[in-house]
């Protein structure tokens, strides 16, 4: 194909995931995540052609310095994959204003203002194609992560709106929503006991999300869903939000009980061990 594709949270475990079966479609990388030492792992391990681009997604400058080089080195963007995010693990009415600020930067703004700053490149291709890991996150609350819930709604929002204007001109937008998959950050999450709700069912596979963006890329549409129940559940729930507060009570003693065998399942993996009665990782 030698497509020319940007993915961002190249060096996490859905990135991963996404850039292996790229590789497999004979697609030209540039791979971008702020480890430079994991990145530059991972693009040994997909060959020449994988091109590593350290970078703060935060510094619009450096987002403004990777698509100079992408101009340089290849000329255009056939598909940009926003997919890198952050979640933390923290009551909000104790949050620093820094750690808000810095989720939503890099959930949200950094996103929006790479897809922009791709535009230019992206037009220079015969189809262009713009695909963002969102959440299923983004369309049900998640009271243990109010910034990443936030986060979430206002990218899927974000991703529709400009999904609708570029398609006039071109672009395909389209947005995964994936709920709890495998990765270190799911992990870390529930060893510090974060959002029971993401483990009413086993977490889903990095691959499982990739196999979503390659069907994306094959049958463009708006949005997509791996685990389509959890969608159709958590759309059902959201047309009565004011019962929010009862339902969300009934899936949260499902979700404790799957992430107290997630968490089991870690041990028995030898990911985690108990240390005083607490989980951590190893």
């Amino acid at each position: 194909m030698n497509e020319v594709v940007v993915i961002t949270g190249a060096a996490g475990g859905i990135g991963q995931a996404i850039c292996a079966k790229l590789i497999q479609r004979g697609m030209r990388l540039v791979l971008v995540d702020i480890h430079a030492e994991r990145l530059a792992q991972v693009a040994a391990r997909l060959g020449e052609q994988a091109t590593p681009f350290a970078a703060d997604l935060t510094d619009h400058s450096a987002l403004q310095r990777l698509m100079e080089m992408v101009a340089d080195k290849f000329g255009r963007i056939d598909i940009l994959i926003n997919n890198a995010a952050i979640t933390t693990v923290e009551p909000f009415d104790t949050r620093s204003v820094e750690s808000i600020v810095g989720e939503l930067n890099i959930n949200l703004i950094s996103p929006l203002v790479l897809t922009r700053l791709a535009i230019p490149l992206l037009q220079r291709s015969a189809d262009a194609r713009v695909v963002t890991t969102v959440s299923i996150g983004g369309i049900f609350p998640m009271p243990e992560s109010p910034i990443y819930s936030a986060s979430k709604f206002g990218l899927r929002g974000a991703m529709l709106s400009i999904g609708l204007d570029l398609a006039a001109k071109g672009i395909k937008v389209g947005s995964i929503l994936p709920a709890a998959t495998e990765t270190p950050m799911l992990q870390k999450e529930a060893i510090d006991g974060g959002n029971a709700l993401q483990f009413m069912d086993p977490p889903q596979q990095p691959e499982d999300v990739a196999d979503q963006v390659l069907l994306m890329l094959d049958k463009p549409c708006l949005e997509r869903t791996p685990k389509a129940s959890e969608s159709w559940i958590s759309r059902l729930a959201m047309l009565f939000p004011n019962l929010l507060p009862r339902s969300i009570r009934l899936f949260k003693k499902r979700g404790e009980k799957g992430m107290q065998r997630y968490l089991e399942s870690l041990g028995e993996r030898g990911l985690a061990q108990r240390v005083d009665g607490r989980w951590e990782l190893k």
